[in-house]
């Protein structure tokens, strides 16, 4: 190739390039609502601030012993728990919330039995705590889980005692 041809080259590839920018509408793409919606402001938070009727700074001060379920122990809510398990649970405690889930295999030890004894000597509030706040290996599910599914979930450990004895 010439220097010639080579400098001509040089010259008009830059040209096309910049000329389809040119022709391209930008101010269409600044009115797409996928952009705007990041250039949204967030309200501002006064300062200090902490839920004093709910949430999990609340709960984390709290003594995990005298947590209470707002949940009555009923079928539904036994039902609703089993729902949570088959969604939440299940993969690492397994069908039979033996600690035998698909996931659970992988771990040494396995995740726990949660029929066991271990588990069901301790109250209700121990175990929603457990569960939102994690323990060992167990994740933190606070933020995953509904805080009424948790509590589902517990009725629902609870009538596995129940129906083997």
């Amino acid at each position: 190739m010439t220097a010639k041809r080579t400098l001509v080259l040089r010259l008009i590839i830059p040209f096309f390039f910049f000329s389809g920018l040119v022709s391209c509408d930008y101010a269409r793409m600044k009115d797409d609502e996928a952009v705007n919606t990041y250039e949204t402001s967030v309200p501002e938070m006064p300062q200090k601030t902490l839920p004093v009727t709910g949430g999990l700074e609340v709960l984390k001060g709290k003594n995990p012993k005298d947590l209470r379920s707002p949940l009555p122990f009923t079928q539904a809510s036994v039902q609703q728990g089993k729902r949570g398990y088959g969604y939440y649970c299940i993969q690492c405690h397994g069908k039979e919330t033996d600690g035998n889930g698909t996931v659970g295999q992988s771990f040494a030890p396995l995740p726990t039995d949660l029929r066991g004894s271990y588990v069901q000597r301790q109250n209700d509030g121990e175990l929603f705590y457990k569960i939102s706040f994690g323990y060992r290996r167990h994740p933190p599910l606070a933020d995953t889980v509904a805080e009424e599914d948790r509590w589902a979930i517990i009725h629902y450990l609870r009538s596995l005692v129940r129906e083997a004895g």
